[in-house]
């Protein structure tokens, strides 16, 4: 059983009966230590995602669902990655309560083992003609717990660097968890491409697909022994300090701020929808309806991960200048003029096009991502900010990340990919409304009593 007693205040952050301010500044070793654990962590994160979606695409219909035909067999291959999206703001709320209890370190350090061991265990999987029913129910077993730890990393990650961060450029240090969860992208889609190239189709299919799975172990022991060396937020303990946190976070985040967290919910719909519909719905569109190589198809991942991670940093350092909620709406105001040409741009059907399309499509994508971290951390209040940030970003996710791929799918059966690029827009737009209707909060104080509209 997790003892929920908040921890207890280092020396020095009550003086006199008054809390001091929790944003000192910070030795440099001490800052590069936080910024690699935040980065290895949301590094995990999404790479497990993203060998997941491709997968999911690429072997995942033939191993886990054969008697499903083509058509529906990747239909509830992708069922099976939405299984996390729901999964996640489950996650959210059960690591954000001990987040906001405990502290961010011991959360984080509990949803990298949880995420990673999922992750190997899935490499290890035996597949439906080896157990037969039992695999995909495995299989859908194992994403859910991928989903629940996935619910708490990318929220516990960010505030962790955020709330270390001095206010004026919480931009620039959010960067370093946005870049480990973009880096992902390209290094997923590499390990794949490399892992094809060595050996043969069928190897591939039979064994080589769980590599990348393995792999992950890796970068799980890497991220524990940088979480392990780390020290609590100066922002949670004085928090702590100052009258201790919330009880029942996610009650107390829901009578304070409902609006905020329903509305955040909306902001990252152009970064999840562009993000996880390109690892998914257009891998298959590019390998089955345009029958380009699955080698080009894994090469222009791994160019548009690197693209993607060029836009996050452009972004989170432009949003510390120019502010979050300008830089946000603009970057899903340009996404959604964007979706509506890249059907017909994809159509063209070359693999230099094809991996132009993913370029752009990626860089809208880390456009709107790159503020986000300092965005959802500035909006909530320290008591609940844990829960709060990881209840809306997963949200988003589940609309962006699990239902857009299957509306894409069945919405281009019916009346032809066009309605995709429509579907695309209409979610950017979306984005862009929910994010102009919050306040600026660039420059806020992280531990201040209130964070009134």
């Amino acid at each position: 059983m997790l003892d929920e007693r908040p921890p207890v205040a280092h020396i020095g952050a009550v003086h006199n009966g008054t809390v001091r301010s929790a944003e000192p500044p910070y030795r440099r070793t001490e800052k590069r230590r936080i910024a690699i654990t935040s980065m290895i962590g949301t590094m995990i994160e999404f790479y497990d995602f993203i060998i997941y979606g491709v997968a999911s695409a690429l072997v995942f219909p033939r191993l886990f669902f054969p008697d499903l035909g083509a058509a529906a067999g990747t239909l509830a291959s992708f069922a099976t990655f939405g299984v996390a999206f729901a999964a996640r703001p489950v996650g959210g709320a059960l690591f954000g309560h001990f987040g906001d209890r405990l502290g961010r370190k011991t959360t984080l350090i509990t949803s990298l083992m949880v995420m990673g061991g999922s992750t190997v265990v899935i490499g290890l999987l035996p597949t439906a003609a080896q157990i037969g029913l039992a695999a995909p129910i495995l299989l859908v077993i194992l994403r859910m717990f991928q989903g629940l730890a996935a619910g708490g990393e990318w929220a516990g990650a960010t505030l962790f660097v955020t709330e270390h961060a001095p206010a004026g450029k919480r931009g620039f240090w959010t960067v370093f968890p946005q870049v480990g969860a973009t880096s992902a992208t390209a290094i997923g889609n590499t390990v794949f491409l490399a892992t094809g190239f060595s050996i043969s189709d069928e190897a591939f299919a039979s064994y080589g697909w769980r590599i990348p799975f393995l792999a992950s172990a890796l970068l799980v022991v890497t991220g524990l022994y940088f979480r392990l060396k780390i020290e609590e937020t100066p922002v949670f303990r004085a928090e702590a300090a100052r009258g201790g946190p919330a009880r029942i976070p996610i009650v107390e985040a829901f009578r304070s701020q409902p609006r905020e967290i329903l509305v955040a919910a909306g902001v990252g719909l152009g970064t999840t929808c562009f993000f996880y519909v390109s690892g998914t719905y257009l891998t298959t569109y590019a390998t089955g309806t345009l029958h380009l190589s699955r080698s080009v198809v894994l090469a222009a991942g791994a160019i548009g991960g690197v693209v993607l991670s060029v836009a996050v940093v452009t972004t989170a350092l432009l949003s510390d200048r120019w502010g979050r909620r300008r830089t946000i709406a603009a970057a899903s105001i340009a996404g959604a003029i964007w979706a509506v040409f890249l059907v017909p741009v994809l159509d063209v059907g070359t693999p230099g096009i094809y991996i132009l399309a993913l370029i752009v499509t990626m860089a809208c994508s880390g456009a709107v991502f790159g503020p986000q971290g300092a965005f959802f951390a500035e909006l909530f209040r320290t008591r609940y900010r844990f829960t709060a940030s990881a209840i809306s970003y997963n949200l988003g996710n589940l609309v962006g990340g699990s239902i857009t791929p299957l509306l894409a799918t069945a919405l281009s059966a019916r009346f032809g990919p066009m309605a995709f690029g429509l579907l695309l827009a209409g979610l950017c737009g979306v984005g862009a409304v929910c994010t102009f209707s919050l306040r600026e909060t660039r420059g806020s104080q992280l531990d201040a009593a209130a964070a009134d509209q």
